[in-house]
Parts: structure tokens; sequence; C-alpha cells
């Protein structure tokens, strides 16, 4: 079996102003983070963007999201095809909007995907986080049946392949923290300042 991670970068951040991927948290991009975590799992790794200029400094594999397909679906859809034409059987999504994504991540999600399900999923303080997964190559043409009926939802796709969820515990603050507003950016900041 082989791994291909994909981090997702392709939304516009409207919430936030645009350009969420070169937001800085604590002096250091949102996306440089999310490499960080990227880079100590060995396995290649794939950049997925809506538009080739979303992104600069980047030197790897960059992967354009599916045209015709709206959210992160698109950015799964891509990353599940060039993963198979490249041999791979399964993808470990990261989102470049969780700065503090656990180091077990990867890990977890590898012991939870068992031959029964098509995703594993992480999950925190009772909430789930579809773009945080490990997905089969096998649940694309699932996702594409769904695309073109409309039912664009992560959670919708891991419920119909199959999914196990993974929890992460909170008690020393929630990992997997999403930055969407201004605001999200202020309690991240906090959050930073905490664990220095």
């Amino acid at each position: 079996m082989t791994l291909v991670i994909a981090i997702l970068a392709g939304g516009a951040g409207r919430r936030i102003g645009g350009d969420k991927p070169h937001r800085r948290l604590g002096g250091t991009r949102l996306l440089d983070r999310t490499l960080e975590t990227a880079r100590a799992i060995p396995a290649p790794m794939i950049l997925v963007v809506r538009e080739p200029d979303q992104v600069s400094g980047f030197a790897g594999t960059v992967v354009l999201d599916a045209p015709g397909i709206a959210g992160p679906l698109a950015g799964l859809s891509s990353a599940l095809a060039w993963a198979a034409d490249a041999g791979a059987d399964r993808v470990l999504t990261l989102p470049c909007d969780m700065p503090f994504l656990p180091d077990d991540l990867c890990l977890r999600l590898e012991s939870a995907l068992t031959k029964d399900v098509g995703a594993a999923v992480a999950a925190s303080g009772g909430r789930l986080h579809p773009v945080c997964a490990l997905w089969r190559t096998s649940t694309a043409p699932t996702l594409a049946q769904r695309a073109s009926e409309g039912r664009l939802s992560l959670r919708g796709l891991g419920e119909a392949v199959g999914w196990a969820v993974v929890d992460w515990p909170v008690d020393r603050g929630d990992p997997f923290i999403n930055i969407n507003t201004a605001e999200d950016m202020t309690m991240a900041e906090a959050t930073l300042r905490r664990q220095s």
C-alpha cells in the first residue's frame, strides 16, 4: 500500500479577506505550517489549488481542483485521481488552514483504515473534521457519482463509503482549530502564545 499526502489550499478565503494560505500566524504562513506537518510523513506530497497562482514558493507538484465541483470535494477528487495514476491506494488530506495538526494524525488514521472502511476521519470535541482524513483511492467513483448529483459534502461521502472516526482529546487545546475569519486568527495567535 502506498500513500500520497494532499494539502488542500484551493479555498478562496473570502471570510478572512482572501489569500488564506499566505496569512501569517506567529510570523509563519499557514501553508508553511501545514507543509511542516506533511514533511514529517514519509510519503509524496501534492498541493491542490483552485488556480495556479493561489500559492507561491512551493517547489513541489501542484494539482488543480477538479473543474465543475465546488468546495473541498473538488480538491479531494483531483487528489484521488493523481494518487491513483501514481499507483497509490490512499490519500491523506490536510487543509492549509489548520495550523495545530497533531503529530500522530497519519499514524492514528492509518490504524483505523481497516479493510472494511473507505475512509478514516479525524474528530475532536464532538466535531468531525473530514478535511483531515485518510481516503482510499477506490472511493473516487462514489465521489464522482455524488458530485454529478450535486452532493458535495465530504461528510456525506465519508458516510457513503463507510468511515471510521478517530477522536483526539481537546483537554490541552483542540488540535483541529480551523482558521476562517480574523477572529479565528486571533484565537489561534492566543493558542500559539500558550504553547510557547
